[in-house]
């Protein structure tokens, strides 16, 4: 009987970290991607911010001035463009991975209610047939 209970315990243990192993694979691969788009995102702000930057330096004169501004509102409007846009691939990558994680609970859920469906229809027949007797 305990050879059973053991058997049965180690099984669903190693379902279990298994399961686990899967989630977090993709849980990392998830994170990788989101910090490597916000990463390229940074740095290409950065690097249109210090190029206006490296044009505001080399203004002389108020004439240079008022041809600097519209110039400044168009970085910073493609700025919050590019982080919106990496905001909203970060929402539906992140939705796509929960999707596939919740994918991957359910169908663990699925096969350790069958396992146990499969062990009490065993329990059923053996003591339908232990009170025959």
């Amino acid at each position: 009987m305990s050879y059973q209970f053991n058997e049965q315990f180690t099984a669903a243990s190693r379902q279990f970290a298994d399961a686990a192993a899967q989630f977090n694979r993709l849980t990392l691969e998830n994170a990788e991607t989101l910090f490597g788009l916000h990463l390229s995102t940074f740095n290409d702000n950065t690097h249109a911010t210090f190029a206006f930057i490296n044009e505001a330096i080399e203004v002389r004169d108020m004439d240079g001035f008022k041809a600097l501004l519209p110039k400044g509102a168009q970085v910073a409007r493609e700025n919050v463009e590019r982080l919106v846009s990496a905001g909203q691939e970060t929402l539906g990558r992140t939705v796509k991975t929960n999707e596939a994680i919740a994918g991957l609970a359910k169908s663990h859920v699925e096969s350790a209610t069958a396992d146990v469906r499969a062990e009490a229809e065993k329990v059923v027949k053996a003591t339908a047939k232990a009170t025959k007797r």
